[in-house]
């Protein structure tokens, strides 16, 4: 790579101690790393997807130009981060302070043992399409071959994802059991007949 800037997306999630403070702290590791942050998504929270013995999580998006850096170097550099945030087994469904996943690297696939770009799970997950459609919604995602707004659409995952409200934790209420409007649903309403 010579002088090259590449279009990255990182998915940034945390469900223990500080949520919203370990996510601003991730977005500054990254930006430590090297990575230029140029755009965040909201944050929103989320259910637990594929456990059932986790607290609720904060996730958002980074889209970030990279100069010169591998996506081998980016994965490193995120471990890195998650570490420095306390996380200590990668590759374990355990609750986490710091998990930051990269979605994709410009257009490139890559498959291997410890990295695969695009991350294997973005067009299953709503707690990830929801913020990069934010950010990237006409993506077009390399393997499936459609947008990222498409795959919003489609998805099966029929967990709760909604925008954060900073405001309901400082009043100590689950704001993603609350029954306001500013839940996320890929479902369209439909006019009575």
């Amino acid at each position: 790579m010579d002088n090259e800037t590449t279009i990255a997306y990182i998915g940034l999630g945390s469900n223990l101690g500080d949520r919203a403070g370990n996510l601003l702290l991730a977005v500054r590791g990254l930006m430590e790393s090297g990575m230029i942050v140029n755009r965040l998504s909201a944050i929103y929270e989320t259910e637990p997807v594929g456990v059932s013995d986790h607290g609720l999580y904060l996730n958002m998006v980074a889209e970030v130009h990279t100069l010169n850096i591998t996506p081998s170097q980016m994965l490193a550099r995120m471990i890195r981060v998650e570490y420095l945030l306390g996380r200590r087994h990668k590759f374990l469904q355990e609750p986490r302070t710091a998990d930051l996943d990269l979605l994709f690297y410009g257009d490139i696939r890559i498959d291997t043992e410890f990295l695969k770009v695009p991350h294997k799970s973005v067009h299953q997950r709503k707690f990830v399409l929801v913020p990069l459609t934010e950010l990237a919604p006409h993506l077009i995602h390399p393997v499936e071959n459609k947008s990222i707004e498409t795959l919003l659409q489609e998805v099966d995952d029929l967990s709760i994802v909604r925008r954060w409200d900073p405001n309901a934790d400082a009043l100590g209420s689950e704001s993603i059991h609350s029954t306001d409007d500013t839940q996320f649903s890929t479902q369209t309403s439909s006019s009575e007949s």
